[in-house]
């Protein structure tokens, strides 16, 4: 049996859409869109929006259809997301940077300097869309590893140890990426699109070198781009940042994208416990007993504060 979903479409009348009949936007350029449909067949077509109003994003799910006399198609419709990748803009207004992700996979590298910070609240991110999350730890030959890494290991998350010179660990991503549509997030030069390349074993996307000034990664992905890479492998190339936080409706959904702060948590003594000054914080406690990084924990304060910041511009 099929199952539909519904859309408001033309004037809010509401009208059923089977999602195999829809198509995925596999990148945007401004009003711009590339889609493919499900099985792949129709080889992204060039499509724009019918009015001003629908914002689809890489990973949404549209109905679309072909223009009599042009080779563009006309999207009409986005269908409910699963979830949705977010950021506050400088206004701190909800900014959507892909949809319909399966799991997030921040990739981190000594050269240029990990942020552990931007890793952190990507992971916080993943937790708020409730989708899957690991850490690749790329360019292994210049670092083997990191004692954060134990840290971030000790919470559950899968890590991953990748060389795309030697193809180290390079199988290892691509199992866990299999048969989920992924996303690869993280720092400037850390080698997202390197790993894309290695997994395709092709060059699928454009790579850049680290800049020598500034010692930061150069940005190549400029769009977020869904590639299928085959075998049941599909992957959302994000372009790389400098910093990252995720779009928080309030200061006490923070604690919800720490996974030991929020299970630590129901041993608070007050139910709206920030962790901060409260007596009786089990949280608290747990940092000075060494259960809880203290860095992971001055992420978590960071967090609070910056979103109490940005919310505070929405007015």
């Amino acid at each position: 049996m099929r199952h539909t979903v519904t859309v408001n479409r033309k004037r809010d009348k509401q009208q059923n859409v089977d999602p195999s009949d829809a198509m995925r936007v596999a990148a945007s350029w401004g009003r711009r869109f590339g889609l493919y449909d499900e099985s792949g067949d129709r080889g992204e077509p060039q499509a724009r929006t019918k009015g001003k109003k629908l914002r689809p994003v890489c990973g949404d799910l549209v109905t679309a259809a072909p223009l009599d006399g042009e080779s563009d198609w006309l999207i009409d419709a986005v269908l409910p997301r699963d979830n949705e990748l977010a950021r506050p803009d400088m206004r701190g207004r909800r900014e959507v940077l892909a949809a319909n992700v399966e799991m997030l996979i921040v990739v981190a590298c000594v050269e240029p300097l990990v942020d552990w910070y931007i890793v952190d609240r990507y992971l916080a991110a993943a937790e708020q869309m409730h989708c899957e999350a690991a850490i690749v730890w790329n360019k292994s030959d210049l670092s083997p590893s990191s004692d954060e890494l134990d840290v971030f290991a000790s919470i559950g998350y899968p890590i991953i140890h990748t060389d795309t010179k030697s193809g180290i660990g390079i199988d290892e991503l691509a199992d866990i990426m299999r048969g989920k549509r992924s996303i690869f997030v993280g720092q400037s030069g850390v080698g997202k699109s390197s790993l894309i390349n290695a997994i395709a074993s092709d060059d699928v996307q454009r790579t850049g070198n680290i800049s020598n000034a500034s010692g930061e990664g150069k940005h190549t992905t400029v769009a977020a781009t869904l590639l299928h890479l085959g075998d049941g492998i599909e992957v959302i190339d994000s372009p790389g940042v400098r910093d990252y936080a995720p779009s928080l409706k309030d200061i006490t959904d923070a604690a919800s994208g720490f996974v030991e702060i929020r299970e630590t948590a129901h041993d608070c003594r007050f139910a709206d416990c920030l962790h901060r000054a409260e007596p009786d914080c089990a949280v608290k406690a747990a940092v000075e007993n060494g259960d809880i990084s203290e860095r992971r924990y001055q992420s978590y304060l960071r967090l609070v504060q910056l979103t109490r910041q940005l919310n505070q511009g929405k007015h």
